[in-house]
Formats: C-alpha cells, structure tokens, sequence
C-alpha cells in the first residue's frame, strides 16, 4: 500500500491546534466563571463587564511579593514627622 503527502499526518501542527483549542476553553471557562459571579452578586453592568474583562487575573502570591525589586524602606506614615 502506498503513502502519499496527504496521508502524512503533521503532529506538531496537530499539537498546536489542540494547545490553541485548550487555552480557548480555558479562556472562555474562566470568562463564564466571572459572568455566573457577576450575575449571582447582582452586580450593575459597568462591574459585570470589568469582572469578565478582568478574568484571566489572578492576585499575587506571597513569593510573587517578595521577590519585586521594589521595597519600600520607611513607613510611609513616619515620612512627613
């Protein structure tokens, strides 16, 4: 039986497809995720909109924190005494 070119299957293109197919879904999994939180908090349109434009976020994690080059070395409270 022979093979021609078009019954080569490309995996890596496969690959790609799928990896594109499954961060689709997550995208979209965690946009519903913020609409049935929006909807169930009652929240007015202006909030619901930013909630799902603000999905993909997620807060920082303690060592996220500390490794910021940026630390602040005085109170902010002490500065103007």
């Amino acid at each position: 039986m022979a093979t021609s070119q078009s019954d080569v299957i490309d995996f890596s293109a496969l690959d790609q497809e799928l990896q594109a197919a499954l961060e689709s879904d997550r995208i979209h999994q965690n946009q519903n995720q913020a609409k049935l939180r929006a909807v169930s908090q009652g929240v007015p349109y202006s909030q619901f909109r930013d909630l799902v434009l603000a999905s993909h976020l997620r807060p920082l994690e303690p060592k996220d924190k500390q490794a910021s080059p940026w630390k602040q070395t005085w109170r902010s409270s002490d500065a103007h005494q």
